[in-house]
């Protein structure tokens, strides 16, 4: 069993109109929801072996929020996931070792949300994630296969959606 992670980042800056997309800093309810969702990730014990995550400062700035949830993590900054579809995310999750058991891609919409409704076929919370994927919100996709790059449309269950404002 595999678990997927899938984080959007929290909510960015646009304080300064002067910046390019890629530069915008989190916002102070960013930094916020981030915080809260540390917290969720601590409680829960959850802990990816790895982390796929956007270049992007806003991206970078989640993961770092993130703190010692994810300080055991390796983590991998990939261009590619800075402005992908939903199939580029999928490539980078092909790419993960066969060894590596749970993996937390921290990314952008709308990729994120048409990677999660893509992969998961059941779900209780499936509907919330169909009407909306906030900054910050956490999906946690169970994927029954051996290997990541057996991954598929429809393999996954998603087993929960956490939003900022829920916690």
């Amino acid at each position: 069993m595999k678990v997927l992670y899938l984080l959007r980042h929290a909510k960015s800056s646009w304080d300064d109109p002067g910046l390019s997309d890629f530069d915008r800093p989190l916002a102070r309810r960013g930094i916020d929801a981030t915080a809260a969702i540390a917290d969720h990730m601590r409680e829960g014990g959850i802990a990816p072996e790895l982390v796929l995550c956007s270049p992007a400062v806003r991206a970078k700035q989640t993961l770092e929020g993130l703190g010692d949830a994810v300080a055991s993590a390796q983590v991998d900054f990939d261009r590619d996931l800075y402005d992908a579809t939903e199939s580029d995310l999928l490539a980078a999750v092909h790419r993960v070792a066969s060894d590596v058991a749970s993996v937390l891609l921290v990314g952008h919409n709308p990729s994120i949300q048409r990677l999660a409704l893509s992969l998961c076929e059941e779900g209780n919370r499936l509907d919330d994630l169909r009407a909306k994927y906030p900054t910050a919100a956490l999906a946690t996709l169970s994927i029954d296969v051996p290997e990541w790059h057996r991954v598929g449309m429809g393999d996954a269950e998603l087993t929960d959606f956490v939003k900022p404002k829920e916690l």
